[in-house]
């Protein structure tokens, strides 16, 4: 469930990155999204 959840997070996120940000923004924005959904699906005992 942890590996779904991290998917669809870093996917989502990743989308609004590209949308909303500059490509080389997005670029850079994407070591965050992957610490974020991280900590997202795995370490804050939401699911």
């Amino acid at each position: 469930m942890e590996r779904k959840i991290f998917w669809i997070s870093f996917t989502v996120l990743g989308v609004l990155a590209d949308i909303v940000l500059p490509i080389w923004w997005a670029l850079a924005a994407t070591i965050p999204i992957v610490y974020v959904s991280w900590w997202v699906a795995y370490r804050s005992d939401w699911f």
